[in-house]
């Protein structure tokens, strides 16, 4: 099981969020770089980079950060917010991102998620953020009616195999992992899911390890932030043989 660290980048700093609202910030770290190369330390072996400013701009605004994350570290580092066009994706892989997540273009533009896979393969992966059982886009801040079955298997018949898929209600609360809502994504799609949205102690780790779904990594960010658990210890509770 993959644990990839967030590093959730608001105006140069490091921040979380709740349920995704930009006037519930709390603030952990003045440098990016920094935060990312203490969790490379750690034991991290893949980081999970969100440009929230670009995810409400509808267009990349942290690229900067994302180079000096990059140069930072010699880990893979996945990016995601802002990323709706073809543009986007090149200028995020262009500053060290290994692989992009496409959120509001899987809805938006699908034919621009189907080019970018078949520019870029399996360095490209698409968010399904879910809200109350319907996506949400736009930076979370419009719900659409369609289910995220309905979305992942649509993105899976269009080349895509990987998806973050995030319960919006659980983000930023420390309320427990939707296990559930990912390995049925999982199951109901064929994509390889990396889970995320609510992580709070090291139980919810091993509960994704045990859905045998098809949740192939959990995203943790608060929880690591506030010392709930560290790293090596997430790392230790599901094992490392799914580590590389």
């Amino acid at each position: 099981m993959l644990i990839l660290p967030a590093i959730d980048i608001k105006e140069g700093r490091v921040v979380r969020l709740v349920e995704g609202e930009a006037d519930a910030v709390s603030v952990y770290g003045e440098s990016p770089s920094d935060v990312a190369a203490r969790w490379e330390a750690e034991g991290a072996r893949w980081l999970h980079v969100v440009d929230l400013d670009g995810a409400f701009a509808g267009e990349p605004r942290q690229l900067d950060e994302i180079a000096r994350i990059a140069g930072a570290v010699s880990i893979p580092i996945e990016v995601g917010g802002g990323l709706r066009t073809l543009d986007a994706v090149a200028r995020a892989l262009d500053a060290g991102a290994s692989r992009v997540i496409l959120g509001t273009a899987t809805v938006a533009d699908p034919q621009s998620v189907a080019r970018a896979v078949a520019l870029h393969g399996e360095r490209i992966a698409v968010a399904i953020d879910v809200r109350d059982g319907r996506v949400a886009i736009h930076g979370w801040s419009s719900r659409i009616d369609r289910t995220p079955l309905a979305l992942g298997r649509a993105l899976r018949n269009a080349g895509v195999r990987r998806a973050i898929v995030t319960d919006i209600r659980r983000d930023g609360r420390l309320d427990g992992l939707n296990v559930d809502l990912a390995a049925e994504v999982a199951r109901g799609t064929g994509l390889r899911v990396i889970a995320s949205g609510g992580v709070s102690r090291l139980d919810d780790l091993r509960a994704a390890e045990r859905s045998h779904g098809g949740i192939e990594g959990v995203i943790v960010g608060k929880a690591l932030y506030e010392r709930r658990f560290s790293i090596r210890e997430a790392i230790a509770s599901v094992g490392r043989k799914k580590e590389d």
